[in-house]
């Protein structure tokens, strides 16, 4: 980011992370700080944060995690409650999702 603009962006680094799993449910949660420019440890607050929430679920395969979404899981903010989090996912996400409730 340049001096000549402002550091705020639209989306909340909570939806940046439901994003990158979106695109690789396999994703480690280091390529993820990387990606975004956060923390690991932020990383893993905000996955703890999302899966206490019910957006993403976690199941180990080996060594890693491999996270499922709740594509159908609504918005927090009251004047978006009624919209699922489907409607994020795709607009940012560069592939199709099943229409199933989980990726």
């Amino acid at each position: 980011m340049t001096a000549d603009h402002s550091s705020w962006t639209f989306l909340t680094h909570h939806a940046r992370v439901l994003v990158e799993i979106a695109k690789d449910p396999g994703i480690r949660l280091r390529d993820i700080a990387v990606g975004i420019g956060i923390t690991e440890r932020a990383v893993q607050g905000i996955v703890r944060d999302l899966y206490q929430a019910g957006y993403l679920t976690r199941d180990r395969v080996g060594r890693r995690n491999h996270y499922s979404l709740n594509l159908e899981q609504h918005f927090r903010y009251p004047t978006e409650a009624g919209m699922p989090v489907r409607l994020l996912i795709d607009l940012f996400a560069e592939h199709d999702l099943p229409d199933g409730d989980t990726q």
